[in-house]
């Protein structure tokens, strides 16, 4: 366990948090979980809160003086505090629920370290903001690398759809050059963004307003930022309070390509 004695920076808080999180997450999977309704077909799980609940211990023990936000308990500190963490303990809540080992755990310090842990992967995904690397079980450190080779676009189908008629993901898909150029992939996590920075897959995009400060979100673009990924709104604009979705790609072609699509079917 990290402490506030033990001199760490942010990033091994955000490794430590994440990989806190998805001991958790591992632990209880294949249990009959208790579900917390958020309405919209939406829900959380006792996984999700205990595993945010391992996220805060280690977040607190090692910066006290920090905000947190946490997608399950909300707010914990100023929310204009200068030093703030959001936290996401497990992102693919229904993939859990149905047996399904694709989720993510996202910690991310606002404009700082971010690490996502993919529990049954085994894998850590990091940032200090300005490099991105991935820790693998027995591995030394390796840096991310996008690329565009797999030409595999994962794409978020969950509702809602804000951006509906205008934007409509299915819409991407049936466009002609899409099926010429790529192959969809569904994984309903954004666990996906951190498959955009290491090159397992070519782009990410989804629906959305401003997800520039969403504790689903944030862990992964600051990834993809950090590895050279090309990242905007689905409209090309830059993220922000005015955004409108995701379209994250390992590099200018890619993201070019899809956002021609994109305006075309808009």
């Amino acid at each position: 366990m990290i402490n506030s004695h033990a001199g760490s920076d942010d990033v091994a808080v955000a490794i430590a948090g994440a990989r806190a999180g998805a001991d958790v997450v591992r632990r209880m999977y294949g249990q009959r979980l208790g579900r917390i309704d958020k309405g919209d077909g939406d829900f959380a799980t006792a996984a999700d809160v205990a595993a945010e609940r391992a996220i805060l211990d280690v977040i607190r023990a090692a910066r006290p003086g920090d905000a947190v936000l946490g997608e399950e308990g909300g707010q914990h500190g100023a929310p204009d505090s200068a030093r703030q963490w959001w936290v996401d303990p497990l992102c693919g809540t229904l993939n859990y629920a149905a047996g399904t080992m694709v989720v993510a755990v996202n910690v991310a310090l606002r404009e700082g370290a971010a690490a996502v842990a993919d529990p049954f992967g085994g894998e850590v995904f990091f940032t200090d903001g300005e490099s991105a690397g991935v820790r693998r079980d027995g591995a030394d450190d390796a840096p991310l690398t996008p690329s565009s080779a797999t030409r595999l676009v994962d794409v978020n189908l969950d509702p809602p759809f804000p951006s509906s008629p205008g934007f409509r993901a299915v819409d991407l898909l049936a466009h002609p050059r899409f099926a010429e150029h790529f192959r969809p992939r569904v994984v309903s996590t954004t666990l996906a963004l951190a498959w955009v920075a290491a090159g397992k897959r070519a782009a990410y995009v989804t629906d959305g307003g401003d997800l520039s400060r969403s504790v689903h979100f944030a862990a992964g673009i600051a990834l993809c930022r950090a590895a050279g990924c090309v990242v905007s709104g689905i409209d090309g604009a830059p993220l922000g309070p005015a955004g409108r979705g995701l379209l994250v790609a390992a590099d200018a072609e890619t993201h070019g390509s899809l956002l021609s699509m994109v305006r075309e079917r808009t």
